[in-house]
């Protein structure tokens, strides 16, 4: 374990790391109309570049790169991907057409498909089993506020560049005011890369036995089937949520445009200052309980816990027959508070659950599912039902509920089931404490 200091040092920069990349990928959402017109997309070619374009390799890479991170040093694997991304964030700013915007995002998802196996590895060896409510949920508050400071950065580089304000940089000259905001997300990690490379790796729990990648990644499986009847439903559960979290994520600053009429500088102002005070309440408040609460109730307490409060995220799905554009507003950001705190929750159980040198991969399953059932399939079938259903674009906050409302009522039920099944495993109350 290390000192106190350097660990959450290490976890603030992790944080910083993992908002970086929420940023990087969901830039897209924000500027969907103006990109489409200038690129003469549709809905559906939209939904595939924010869906199946980045979690193309995010979700095949990050299985992989979860084994990588059990055996190797985690620290330069999340600075290979942070370099892979933020070079691909850039060349999504000078795409000139669906291929090479949709290339472009298949590359971020390649690079950022690195951080979170690599993280959560990290952070369970900084901290004790019964200490990382915290910490993990400092890290999980970066991926929450990012979609608020996206929101803000991105309405305020839009204005900036229509004002033509980054006309002397040279390199921002003539471009249109979303490729100048990809351009300058992407020399923005490289500052964070320096800072890394003065920080060492963090000494692991337990290294693996097996000989090779292959050998470790059929110890991992075994592990996975003896406790099939609690990961399955965890597992998928948490795919369920973040089906309607990226969902709605995808489409809520176009509905919020085209219902409520709210533009990029409005969401500025509006949305994203209350989706980063949703977004950093979850889950910091959420995480000074956390602790006490698996302490006492261990892991199928905690299960429960996430099933009641995946339980107000629904609302945030109905936010398009709210009476107001800033009562929408507040009902799409209020999702920000929820969503990061089920991710919480799930994430500290399956620290648990899985042996020190099994989690990189562990975590990594959850990147799997949650792109294959989240990333790709929200969006696309809101898009699909929009387009295809109704019709209309301005249908899109319609579509969204009919996504958003059925999958978190799949995942209530789901982690009911994986909490029922944490209470009949042997010693559920401190499941793997490695």
């Amino acid at each position: 374990m290390s000192s106190p200091a350097r660990a959450w040092w290490f976890v603030a920069l992790l944080c910083f790391a993992s908002l970086l990349s929420v940023i990087d990928r969901g830039i897209l959402n924000l500027v969907v109309d103006p990109l489409r017109s200038e690129l003469k997309l549709n809905d559906v070619q939209i939904g595939l570049l924010q869906g199946l374009a980045f979690g193309l390799v995010y979700a095949m890479g990050g299985v992989v790169l979860g084994a990588v991170a059990d055996r190797y040093s985690r620290r330069n694997l999340i600075i290979f991907g942070i370099v892979i991304w933020s070079l691909a964030t850039f060349a999504a700013g000078l795409a000139r057409n669906f291929g090479e915007l949709f290339a472009a995002r298949v590359v971020v998802g390649l690079g950022e498909a690195a951080l979170a196996p690599a993280a959560v590895s990290l952070i369970a060896d900084l901290f004790p089993a019964d200490r990382r409510g915290r910490p993990m949920g400092l890290y999980m508050t970066g991926q929450a506020i990012a979609n608020g400071i996206a929101i803000i950065f991105t309405g305020m580089v839009i204005a900036a560049a229509a004002a033509h304000r980054f006309d002397g940089l040279g390199l921002a000259t003539g471009f249109s005011p979303w490729r100048v905001t990809f351009m300058l997300c992407g020399v923005s990690g490289f500052l964070l890369v320096l800072i890394l490379l003065t920080c060492r790796e963090a000494p692991r729990g337990r290294a693996s036995g097996a000989p090779t990648l292959l050998a470790q990644g059929r110890e991992t499986l075994s592990h996975l089937i003896d406790r099939w009847r609690f990961f399955a439903p965890l597992y998928m559960g948490f795919a369920s949520c973040f089906t309607a979290a990226y969902g709605a994520a995808a489409w809520s600053p176009a509905m919020l445009g085209r219902v409520f009429g709210l533009g990029p500088a409005q969401l500025a102002q509006i949305l994203g200052p209350l989706a980063v005070i949703f977004a950093a309440a979850g889950p910091l408040l959420g995480s000074t309980f956390i602790d006490p609460l698996v302490r006492r109730y261990g892991d199928q307490g905690r299960l429960l816990l996430v099933a009641g409060v995946t339980l107000l995220a629904i609302p945030s799905g109905l936010a398009v027959f709210a009476s107001t554009g800033p009562v929408a507003a507040l009902l799409v950001a209020s999702s920000s508070a929820i969503y990061p705190l089920i991710g919480l929750c799930v994430i500290t159980t399956l620290q648990s659950q899985w042996p020190a040198h099994m989690r990189g991969l562990g975590v990594a399953l959850t990147g799997l599912l949650n792109t294959v059932f989240g990333a790709v399939t929200g969006p696309l079938l809101i898009a699909l039902l929009t387009e295809r259903i109704f019709r209309d674009p301005a249908q899109v906050g319609r579509s969204i509920a009919l996504v958003v409302v059925p999958a978190l009522l799949l995942g209530i039920a789901m982690f009911v089931i994986a909490a029922r099944a944490a209470g009949e495993m042997p010693g559920q109350a401190t499941g793997v404490r490695s």
